[in-house]
């Protein structure tokens, strides 16, 4: 098999590239050999990260379809261009085994590659499986389920291994008796994805006012997203906190999840299952618009155990937040029982089980001797 060419397809946000990275590490590491090649969107932050770690990307001209409104009109009309791309990349590189990640950039060349008859493969992040996933599920030859619960949705395709992070958030050291100690900073990360959260911000600002009397025991660290990094800045500043620890994207973010002691983020796919491999307390907004509501199923996953803490958008006032940090600030013990709790939805080497899953795939392709 002297062309050993896999390309991993996915993006919209970092919460698909990541995944998307662990396992291309992973297949390098099985065998040298492996050309990969990734294939998202246009975002700039696909470009960004992807440059960041040195993977070969190319990117689709391609926009969601669920959920857009009128906008959806544009994305049809530039659908096409992307499936006779990802005709171009398929015949030119000739892969042995494509990787859907799940999101709308992976749509075409995982469908183009089911009709070609080279190896298919799909990643469910979500517990309710996204509608690229549901369309793609037909033609694909296995599902890779991150929750138990996803399974019933996959017709005997669904395998469950959990979801791929990059390895650094499993081996975080807990020093539970830290947490409890009263004179300890409290320190809290604040994310909403790659691209940043306005709502998150907006939330985390107005709560700022409710918070001023225990700001010499807080630390904040604080992830904005580019467009809204130079106001969120001055806000912590009119309110008497450091600035320090507010930037537009954090590349340490297993560092950061070491030194918090709580995260008030999202509930994207990748976002919970790096809190789950990290097991780390968490108050979690789930984006209110997200496709088919999955954020909020995801966040639910982790209340039901008692992981997380969750607020929803509609639920949301700077008194609720404020209220619930200074409640974890004073009642640590609880935050130690939150990530106790989190064991529960833990799987270990996501990532190694789904490549020797695709190394199968591709030694099955290779028995039966498919020709171009």
């Amino acid at each position: 098999m002297r062309n050993k060419t896999v390309i991993i397809s996915g993006g919209g946000t970092g919460g698909h590239l990541y995944p998307a990275l662990a396992i291309g590490q992973k297949l390098k590491e099985k065998d040298s050999g492996i050309n990969l090649i990734f294939v998202g969107s246009k975002r700039g932050v696909e470009e960004k990260i992807m440059k960041h770690y040195k993977a070969k990307f190319i990117p689709l001209k391609i926009e969601g379809i669920k959920g857009k409104g009128l906008k959806v009109i544009k994305s049809l009309v530039i659908l096409p261009f992307a499936f006779i791309k990802s005709f171009a990349i398929l015949l030119k590189n000739k892969p042995k085994l494509v990787i859907g990640m799940g999101g709308y950039s992976s749509g075409p060349i995982v469908l183009l590659a089911s009709w070609m008859r080279i190896p298919t493969i799909i990643l469910e992040q979500n517990v309710y499986p996204g509608f690229t996933n549901r369309v793609l599920l037909p033609r694909v030859k296995k599902a890779v389920t991150a929750f138990k619960n996803s399974i019933p949705y996959f017709r005997g395709k669904g395998v469950f291994i959990g979801n791929p992070v990059r390895e650094e958030f499993y081996y975080l050291t807990h020093d539970y008796l830290i947490h409890e100690k009263k004179n300890h900073y409290f320190t809290i990360l604040i994310f909403g994805g790659s691209q940043g959260s306005h709502f998150l911000n907006q939330a985390v600002i107005s709560s700022l006012p409710l918070l001023k009397e225990e700001k010499e025991a807080l630390r904040i660290f604080h992830q904005t997203g580019e467009k809204d990094y130079e106001w969120v800045k001055a806000q912590y500043i009119t309110n008497g906190f450091s600035d320090e620890g507010v930037a537009p994207y954090f590349h340490n973010m297993a560092e950061l999840f070491q030194k918090a002691d709580l995260l008030i983020c999202r509930a994207g796919a990748t976002t919970i299952a790096e809190i789950i491999a990290a097991r780390k307390a968490s108050i979690l907004i789930p984006f209110a618009k997200a496709a088919d509501n999955h954020q909020f199923y995801n966040a639910k996953e982790l209340e039901n155990i008692g992981g997380a803490e969750l607020i929803c958008e509609e639920e949301f006032t700077p008194a609720k937040l404020a209220g619930k940090i200074l409640h974890f600030m004073k009642n640590r013990q609880e935050i130690t029982r939150m990530e106790k709790n989190l064991e529960q939805l833990r799987t270990e080497n996501a990532a190694d089980r789904i490549s020797n899953l695709c190394l199968e795939l591709m030694k099955t392709q290779h028995k039966e001797d498919r020709t171009w």
